[in-house]
């Protein structure tokens, strides 16, 4: 029997065509409990050693850390509600310098309640900024939010006036963001070696926890849980891994 042309071009690019990963949350039965067994790419979910977040006590004094160096710049961004987060993507040109190592700034996404934890108790929200090294290596800025009656935060001023309410949309934000607005004034940080906190939980990150909290008023607050009630992961075994402290 011949097959049709038609067909076997069909069959060809579905071959090509890259496999999607299965659908994940923060709840019920794609939530974390079972990250591992949605996928077999997110695997090290459950079986990895190195998993973050987790609980940030027991910290070493290290005083041969260098104070990380923040390359922001200011411009526009793009807001997207993912249904899971409102994800800030930046353009090209941001980095930090840390360990010798340069990483440029991907995107950056918030969280409530926080993810890290430190000696356990967590803030009310948290911002993660993802960074990316030329060779491939990922880093993790996390600036812990805490809310306020009367104390808006400028940068997050300007983002939630742009704010996407549905699953799926996105907002651009024309005016100049700089995203250091979103950092404490003292740059002294926790540091150890972790995962990305959502699958496929890739290891060999490299966290950086500040140790101040930022402020950020209660409707600030209010508007992101309006929107995400909890989209954080659980704190993970640490496994007995080395946490460094610039302070």
């Amino acid at each position: 029997m011949r097959i049709p042309a038609l067909l076997i071009l069909v069959c060809a690019v579905a071959a090509l065509a890259p496999a999607q990963s299965a659908q994940w949350d923060y709840q019920g039965r794609t939530g974390p409990v079972n990250w591992g067994r949605l996928d077999p790419s997110y695997r090290v979910c459950s079986d990895g050693r190195q998993q973050s977040p987790i609980d940030i006590h027991h910290a070493r004094l290290n005083k041969a850390l260098q104070p990380i160096e923040f390359h922001y710049i200011a411009g526009g961004v793009t807001l997207i509600n993912n249904g899971r987060t409102v994800l800030v993507r930046v353009h090209p040109g941001s980095y930090i310098l840390a360990g010798g190592q340069r990483y440029d700034l991907v995107s950056y996404s918030f969280h409530h309640p926080s993810e890290e934890a430190v000696k356990g108790r967590l803030t009310d929200m948290d911002v993660e900024f993802l960074h990316k090294s030329a060779s491939g290596k990922f880093a993790i800025i996390e600036a812990r939010l805490n809310e306020d009656i009367d104390e808006p935060n400028p940068t997050m001023s300007t983002l939630w006036a742009s704010l996407p309410a549905t699953t799926g949309a996105s907002k651009e934000v024309a005016s100049m963001v700089n995203p250091l607005g979103l950092l404490p004034p003292d740059r002294n940080y926790w540091t150890y070696t972790g995962s990305l906190s959502t699958p496929p939980c890739t290891e060999g990150v490299q966290w950086f926890v500040m140790q101040t909290p930022v402020t950020i008023s209660r409707g600030q607050y209010r508007a992101f849980v309006a929107l995400f009630n909890i989209n954080s992961r659980p704190l993970q075994d640490a496994h007995g891994r080395r946490i460094e402290a610039t302070r």
